[in-house]
């Protein structure tokens, strides 16, 4: 009897390229494959790439370039690039690197079952389509293993906000949603396999519009609430969301539902309502902030991250100030922060851009005031009590290690608890990307 045939993927980016990289795992498995975690050891290796950051396809093909050589010592190695690089650069990748064998879109990785097929037959497989079955009923059928205690569940892909500076609307296409019962079944899969916290995933998840089990559209807070029946269930986490789309119904959800934790990821990017208006937002930075008011009022110990984009073409030092004054103003406990880089093809590419020195000394200056929030906010949580859901085991004997309500890493000393238990604790300490905690059970 053969071997299995081994499968390595990288992964790039965002929280959905995971889910996705799962999904084209169960895809190969059910083909024959199995799972290796070196390139160096495969069969097929799947660069499932991210688009987002700067000279995305760039890096991508030197990764392909020092993957190329494995051929050499394995001749039927086959090589695949998925996700944005590959929905965004199509078969101009085969074109300059000729080692690779595969290339498909983030719309169309349910049919790589029929594209490792090609390969077989000693045919080359490219599919950047936008097909019109659904991909996740395509899928769902496949063989599950057991899952961590914590998943994420994709419920809407796309956008249709068209910002000045980002290629998600050209590489994932237009919002669309899934309907509700589809997602709750595969929640309820979920659950049977071990998951007690699942983060709902999307572009703009907040801009959910799913079809009912009556046919009528679905928000997220009414998903949210049908996720809260779910039995051993226990948190329900989303991201990533946009202001305009934060509606009364889910600041409410997060005020009343018991499942829903007290965290939120929404991205504001400029704190200048020049800027914002130039990143084709439509939201202000007075909008913004009376958001974070109604939010806290609903949801006082809520705690808030965001998104910052430093050095935006035609940004000045008021401009940046700006942004800092609505940091100061919102007290994140986490944020990401970037120097803007251009992406072809989209309006912000083609404007004055800052100066990469001054854009460079912007964004030290942005980190380090959220780092001290962000420490500020971790100091504060010393001697509350809280919950962990336990993940994993720590560097150190009898150490557990979780995530809190809040999405605190924690680690517990001397803790006899299982992976997937959720233990009440109190924090002792903070530390700098972490907190310390004793069980109080």
């Amino acid at each position: 009897m053969a071997a299995p045939k081994k499968l390595f993927i990288k992964t790039y980016g965002c929280q959905m390229n995971v889910y996705d990289s799962e999904r084209m795992s169960e895809a190969l498995v059910a083909e024959g494959y199995v799972e290796t975690k070196t390139a160096e050891d495969a069969d097929m290796i799947l660069l499932n790439t991210c688009h987002i950051r700067e000279k995305a396809a760039e890096k991508v093909y030197s990764e392909l370039g020092r993957l190329k050589s494995l051929k050499a010592d394995n001749p039927d190695l086959k090589i695949g690039v998925a996700g944005c690089v590959a929905q965004a650069e199509g078969e101009e990748i085969m074109r300059r690197q000729p080692a690779v064998d595969l290339v498909v879109g983030p719309q169309s990785y349910h049919r790589l079952p029929q594209m490792e097929a090609r390969l077989r037959e000693g045919h080359k497989a490219l599919d950047t389509d936008f097909p019109p079955e659904d991909k996740f009923e395509e899928l769902k059928a496949r063989p599950k293993a057991r899952r961590a205690p914590s998943a994420f569940l994709t419920v809407q892909e796309g956008c249709d906000k068209f910002c000045a500076f980002c290629v998600v609307p050209y590489t994932r296409g237009a919002e669309v949603s899934r309907p509700v019962t589809r997602v709750l079944d595969e929640a309820r899969d979920l659950v049977e396999r071990g998951v007690r916290e699942i983060t709902l995933l999307g572009q703009n998840v907040n801009a959910y519009h799913g079809a009912g089990a009556d046919g009528n559209e679905q928000t997220l807070a009414q998903l949210i609430w049908a996720l809260n029946d779910i039995d051993g269930l226990e948190r329900i986490r989303f991201t990533t969301s946009h202001p305009n789309d934060m509606q009364d119904d889910l600041i409410e959800a997060h005020r009343d539902c018991p499942k829903l934790m007290p965290y939120l990821h929404l991205p504001v990017q400029s704190g200048s309502d020049k800027i914002l208006k130039r990143m084709n937002r439509s939201h202000t930075a007075d909008s913004y902030l009376g958001l974070i008011e109604r939010i806290r009022a609903g949801r006082p110990d809520i705690l808030l991250s965001g998104d910052f984009i430093v050095g935006f073409p035609e940004e000045t030092e008021a401009d940046f100030q700006a942004t800092l004054d609505l940091i100061e103003a919102v007290n994140y406990g986490y944020a990401y922060s970037f120097k803007y880089s251009t992406r072809p093809g989209t309006p912000a590419a083609e404007r004055a851009q800052v100066d990469p020195d001054e854009a460079d000394e912007r964004l030290q200056r942005i980190q380090a005031l959220i780092t001290r929030q962000q420490q500020d906010i971790q100091q504060s949580m010393v001697g509350r009590d809280v919950s962990v859901l336990i993940e994993k085991p720590g560097r150190f004997d009898g150490q557990m290690v979780g995530k809190s309500e809040y999405l605190h890493a924690v680690h517990v000393d001397q803790c006899n608890a299982r992976i997937g238990d959720i233990l009440p604790v109190r924090i002792v300490e903070a530390k700098r990307n972490s907190l310390a905690a004793v069980a109080l059970s």
